[in-house]
Order: C-alpha cells, then sequence, then structure tokens
C-alpha cells in the first residue's frame, strides 16, 4: 500500500514538474517552417530551459517567431507578435522579430559618403532609407548551427548589396539561458570601409501577442537624452535633454498615459517612434530598459552595450497582418526596445560612429531577461 501511494506522489510531482511543457501549445509545426527560397533550405528551431521558457527561431532573416515566458500565476503565453508560417512572413512585414541589417533605423536621403565616394541606398521611407531597404538581411535565409539553447546564424552579404560597400560576413547568436535571458550576440567583418548597426525588430505586448494593446504597460529608460528627428522622423543631429517632457521614462510610466500628450515629437511620429541615449559608458553592457504589464505581472529587463534604444510603439500597425492568435495586429498592440546605434550615424558626425574598417570586429550583445512581479 505504502508502495502504491509512493508511485502516485512521485507521478503526480512529475505530471506538475511536466505541466508547463504540455500548457504551452504551438499554433503551427515545424514544417510550416521548411521551404527552399534561392536555393537555401528553412527551417524552425526550438530552444527551452528548464524552466518552461520555450523561444522559436527561423533562419530566414535569422528571425525571432515566438517568445512563450510565464506569468505571476504560471501559465504561458507567446509575448512576441509572429506569424504562423514562412509564408506569412515573406506576405507580411519583413521586420517583425527579424535581425536588421546592414543598418538598422533611417538614413537620410538614402546615401551616406564614406572618404569621397557617395554610396546610394534603396529609398522606402519618404526620402530616407528605413531598415538598409524592403529586402535586407531580414528577406535573407542564413546558415545556421544549434547547440542545445544556443543558435547561430550566418550571412555573407556581397559588396555593393542594397548599396552598402564591402563583402560583409555577419554572425548572430541566440542563447537562452536557465536565468530565462534571451541574449543575441552580433558580429560582422568587411574587407573595405561600410556602416553597420544591427539590432533586433521583435514587437512584445506582455499581455500576449494579439491580446489588446500595450498602452498599460510600463516603461522605465535609463536615458535622460534623446536624439529629436524632424517631421520627416530624421535627426536634427542635437541631443538634447528630455526629463520632464513627454519622453521622459527614468521614472516608471504606462505607454499610454502621455501618448496623446501635446508634443511636437509625439506628433511627428504619431506615439513614441524616439532613439533614446542610454546612461552608461560607451560598449558597456549595462541596463537599458524595462516594461511591466501589471494585469499579468511580466517583466521584461533590457540590457546592451549599444548606446542607444529606438522605443516604437507599433503607431503604424495597420491591422491588416494577422498573428499566431488569429487576431490582427493594429496600431499600438505591440512594442520594440530597439537596442542600435543613433539613426542617420553615417550622416551625423556629433552621434557615435557606426564606420566599419576592414581590421575591425562589430561586436554588439542585448538581452532580453523574463521574470514576474507583483
Amino acid at each position: 500500500m505504502r508502495k502504491l501511494i509512493l508511485v502516485l506522489v512521485i507521478a503526480a510531482i512529475a505530471a506538475c514538474e511536466n505541466s508547463t511543457e504540455k500548457s504551452i501549445e504551438m499554433p503551427y509545426t515545424k514544417s510550416d517552417f521548411e521551404s527552399v527560397i534561392g536555393g537555401k533550405t528553412t527551417r524552425m528551431f526550438t530552444m527551452e530551459n528548464e524552466n518552461g521558457m520555450v523561444v522559436t527561431l527561423t533562419n530566414y532573416g535569422a528571425k525571432i517567431i515566438s517568445v512563450y515566458a510565464p506569468d505571476k500565476n504560471g501559465n504561458y503565453a507567446d509575448v512576441l507578435l509572429g506569424f504562423n508560417s514562412l509564408a506569412e512572413y515573406q506576405q507580411n512585414g519583413a521586420s517583425h522579430g527579424a535581425v536588421v541589417g546592414p543598418f538598422a533605423n533611417r538614413i537620410a536621403n538614402a546615401q551616406f559618403t564614406i572618404g569621397e565616394e557617395t554610396f546610394q541606398l534603396p529609398v522606402n521611407n519618404g526620402e530616407a532609407c528605413l531598415h538598409s531597404g524592403p529586402d535586407s538581411w531580414y528577406r535573407k535565409v542564413w546558415d545556421y548551427e544549434k547547440n542545445g539553447n544556443v543558435s547561430s546564424f550566418m550571412l555573407e552579404s556581397k559588396d555593393g548589396e542594397f548599396g552598402f560597400p564591402g563583402n560583409k560576413k555577419a554572425k548572430v547568436t541566440y542563447t537562452l539561458t536557465e536565468d530565462n535571458e534571451l541574449k543575441i550576440d552580433y558580429e560582422v567583418t568587411t574587407d573595405k570601409p561600410t556602416h553597420i548597426n544591427l539590432t533586433n525588430h521583435g514587437y512584445f505586448n506582455l499581455r500576449g501577442e494579439g491580446n489588446g494593446d500595450i498602452l498599460g504597460h510600463v516603461l522605465v529608460i535609463n536615458a535622460d537624452k534623446s536624439t529629436p528627428v524632424d517631421e520627416n522622423m530624421i535627426p536634427t543631429g542635437e541631443i538634447v535633454d528630455i526629463r520632464g517632457t513627454a519622453l521622459d521614462f527614468t521614472a516608471p510610466h504606462a505607454i499610454g498615459e502621455r501618448i496623446d500628450a501635446d508634443h511636437p515629437q509625439l506628433k511627428f511620429a504619431s506615439g513614441y517612434d524616439f532613439n533614446y541615449v542610454i546612461n552608461k559608458e560607451p560598449g558597456e553592457l549595462a541596463f537599458a530598459a524595462s516594461a511591466f504589464e501589471p494585469e499579468s505581472g511580466r517583466y521584461m529587463e533590457v540590457f546592451t552595450t549599444e548606446p542607444g534604444v529606438q522605443l516604437y510603439t507599433g503607431n503604424h500597425l495597420k491591422g491588416t497582418e494577422i498573428g499566431n492568435s488569429g487576431n490582427p495586429y493594429t496600431e499600438l498592440t505591440g512594442f520594440c526596445l530597439e537596442t542600435q546605434h543613433f539613426p542617420d550615424s553615417p550622416n551625423q558626425p556629433g552621434f557615435p560612429s557606426t564606420l566599419l574598417n576592414p581590421v575591425e570586429v562589430y561586436s554588439s550583445t542585448t538581452i532580453f531577461k523574463f521574470s514576474v512581479k507583483q
């Protein structure tokens, strides 16, 4: 009898330990991401830590497909906006969960000069180049290596591709730790001087993707200053103090608290879409920002070696894209914290340089850490 009771207790404990795994039911399978594009095979990759946190990736654009994180009651939900198949990623906005490169954010007049040579880039945002154009690294199939909870993606970009000089080799490594951290390491080399600025353009909703807007998320951004923009969203070249304004998140504020404030920058962007100058030393891995969703208790911290972080509140999501849960992604249903160098840095001598020379290695690290709090 005692043996039977012991067996039942062990079975119950095992069932509890496996309950998080069983509670995560993904709306897609690996086969939904298997195809051949330009002669290269696309795949889906899954990483899961001992806590039950799950991250899925694809080598199409080196994208994060989903991030399943627990709430304060131990219930898991996908907190990243994404799609159910490779075909949908090809059809919809290219930046969702993607590695953006060779240069994230805007470059004025879609050109820059190195030495005496001017390089013309794709024009896809007014007169500017945004995220290196419409078909840049986020539309490429990357080579891959996977070892447990470490997934690496490699890409070679030829001299002149998207207008950027140099034969470039890029490597992006995702690591899921036992501390519920998703760590992203970037490396790039080139054989000619070029400008490099990489980020991941994941849209987050800590309530769960497709589960309403993000206006109640409470943000903290470790930045006293930002780089203001003109009406075309191009930096003016200034670095200004934003403390005490509607752009100030040095103290906690809900996204929706001041998003409609009478501030010229908010008018230009139709919400938040600004680069914040992080309070840290150059190259230091330091706290950049955090987001807290009171209803679920989910808490996300962002650490980076980059000098800036772009807060974007999904102001231009149109509702034409249907997400993993079957709900449309309308404006303000996801926010981005894009760690990066400053927009238009190639044309702004007062900003930290993004010039990469052949003898150098571009190296950058960003960490998204997930936890819960009351």
